[in-house]
């Protein structure tokens, strides 16, 4: 099996290519910066690395002549609104070369899971486009990939505070916040690969810890050897931060706090799939040095 992985120099795209090539699976890895270190990393890896965008429906043609299987991805946080458009021109090529077996990452539909109160387009527009690869002949499953560990060192880094500690907030409350280093995907995916018929139509959550959020801060304490706090800010108040998606997330973590109280099962058959993948903690000590710069001293 010939597996095409789209964003294969990206967090997912690229977790999901690693790990398909140590299992032993042909993997052509479509990106729009073939000559990046990234993609060369993967070409020495044995990846067959090819040019192409979501956004050129010819190059997604090229890039599926004999695949049999396809990993997608698409990225809101980069194209924004244009990301329906980039993973309709995915479904439409998969489903045109016809392949044996699509893994497709979405996510909840949560404007209609919350009676249409709160909009979440970065979830919503994956929830549309699974729906649409539903709608298709092609044999197709998906995961849904939980918060990430890694969010703490770009969107969510802990900030000094006047007393020396370290905090975040967000509007999560005391719900427990599903999360899971995007790094160990690939760990999850490969199996669903390996056996194809078992996973046809089924979501896979893909989690690698659920705890309330008091205690990523408290755990961040412990391994880092500072002390870290979280803060919870109300949704409004999150919403009204002036940079680009800040309602969107606002939306999503009250949506996370009051419609998903714990994602213990998912948890469950995450770590049944993939026996390796990380707690937090784990994670954590895993990645101190990535925290340098983040936590002082603390990181190193």
């Amino acid at each position: 099996m010939r597996i095409l992985v789209t964003g294969a120099t990206g967090g997912q795209g690229g977790s999901v290519a690693r790990y398909l090539l140590n299992a032993g699976f042909s993997i052509r890895a479509l990106t729009r910066n073939p000559d990046s270190d990234k993609a060369n990393a993967l070409a020495n890896a044995g990846a067959q690395v090819v040019a192409g965008d979501l956004a050129d429906r010819t190059s997604l043609d090229r890039a599926l002549s004999g695949c049999t299987g396809v990993f997608g991805v698409t990225n809101f946080w980069e194209h924004f609104a244009a990301e329906e458009q980039h993973g309709t021109n995915l479904i439409e090529a998969v489903a045109d070369a016809g392949v044996d077996f699509f893994i497709f990452s979405t996510l909840p539909a949560m404007y209609e899971l919350s009676g249409h109160e709160l909009s979440v387009p970065h979830s919503d527009i994956k929830a549309k486009l699974e729906q649409r690869a539903r709608e298709t002949d092609v044999p197709t499953a998906f995961v849904n990939v939980a918060f990430y560990y890694e969010n703490f060192l770009s969107f969510f880094p802990p900030q000094r505070q006047d007393d020396g500690s370290y905090a975040f907030g967000f509007p999560q409350g005391d719900t427990p916040l599903a999360a899971v280093s995007v790094e160990d995907l690939g760990g999850v995916v490969v199996p669903m690969f390996e056996n194809a018929e078992a996973y046809v139509g089924k979501v896979v959550g893909v989690v690698g810890d659920d705890l309330p959020v008091a205690e990523y801060a408290g755990t961040m304490s412990a391994v880092m050897g500072q002390r870290v706090v979280y803060n919870h800010i109300p949704r409004e108040v999150f919403a009204a931060f002036e940079f680009p998606g800040a309602e969107d997330l606002a939306n999503m973590f009250d949506f996370n706090s009051r419609f998903i109280t714990n994602r213990q099962a998912d948890l469950e058959q995450s770590r049944s799939m993939f026996p390796g993948i990380r707690t937090f903690r784990t994670w954590l000590e895993d990645s101190k040095g990535k925290f340098d710069g983040i936590l002082g001293d603390g990181g190193r």
